[in-house]
């Protein structure tokens, strides 16, 4: 695998504006959030554009709470033809992580290359990458994959149908399924399924539908060897780890997705760090995650 760090630039409903002082300035559609930042170590360079910020997240302890001002409950924005909602959240979340476009136009191009694929979307949160797959165009022009969305929280698979209705995907092209990954992993495996592409993007810490408790460090490699069992052999089956985890390097994620997915080191594929560059010309950019990708 090849190791490319992955630099999104703004886009028309978004642009990281600023960042500095464990903080980040952006703009999402028409209204300015300040949000916490563990990684900007450095001075902010625009000081001027943060006290018209619509909204700030501010922690107190482990908690935290917004301090707003003049912005709805939530709105809407869109990435190419995809449609979602932006809301506010108590973890400081958007529904949004913008980092992640360039895995979702990787997804589209992935599946647009395959023939009715079937993917699978695990930890799905508000469904972004599963509108890119659903969304992609197959042969003839039309939309061609099948998506298994599974997340834990009912209120994001809510979150993620409302999405889906925005961005006009057809109630058929996305299964929804409230579960714990690994438990619906495992149970897929012993039926025998199998997924032309798998996308995951887990959480460090995380609680299943029914109490279930994730750990990155213990469960990571055993979602993986399932994972291994259920990911289709034919050429063009792509697979895309994503990682927000404290403490863990591009090169760690690679090594164990290609310690369980034997083909991996010697599949087309990317590692690396995804970024944010700053706007307004400036050179700086802000280490959002990280990722593994390949397509056997």
């Amino acid at each position: 695998m090849k190791n490319l760090n992955l630099t999104i630039a703004d886009w028309p409903e978004y642009e990281l504006l600023d960042s500095g002082n464990n903080k980040k300035l952006e703009r999402y559609g028409a209204f300015t959030l300040v949000r916490p930042e563990t990684q900007a170590l450095w001075a902010p360079r625009r000081p001027k554009l943060w006290s018209d910020a619509n909204a700030e997240f501010e922690r107190h302890g482990e908690k935290g709470t917004w301090r707003e001002r003049g912005i709805p409950e939530s709105w809407q924005i869109s990435w190419n033809d995809l449609a979602f909602t932006v809301r506010l959240t108590s973890f400081k979340h958007t529904g949004v992580f913008p980092e992640q476009a360039a895995n979702w136009e990787w997804i589209r191009e992935r599946c647009a290359a395959l023939s009715n694929p079937k993917i699978l979307n695990l930890f799905g949160y508000t469904g972004i990458a599963t509108l890119a797959a659903a969304k992609a165009p197959g042969s003839g022009g039309a939309m061609g994959a099948h998506v298994t969305h599974v997340d834990a929280s009912k209120q994001s698979n809510a979150w993620a149908k409302e999405n889906a209705a925005l961005s006009e995907i057809p109630a058929h092209a996305v299964r929804y399924i409230l579960d714990d990954a690994l438990k619906f992993v495992e149970r897929e495996v012993r039926r025998g399924a199998s997924y032309d592409g798998i996308i995951l993007d887990p959480p460090a810490f995380g609680r299943g539908a029914k109490g279930e408790v994730w750990h990155i460090e213990e469960d990571l490699p055993r979602l993986l060897a399932g994972l291994a069992k259920i990911f289709a052999a034919k050429p063009g089956s792509f697979f895309l780890l994503n990682g927000y985890a404290a403490g863990y390097s591009p090169a760690s994620f690679k090594q164990a997705v290609e310690d369980h997915m034997k083909d991996a080191a010697r599949a087309e594929g990317e590692f690396g760090e995804l970024r944010l560059k700053e706007s307004g010309g400036s050179d700086r950019v802000l280490p959002s995650g990280i990722y593994v990708r390949f397509v056997r």
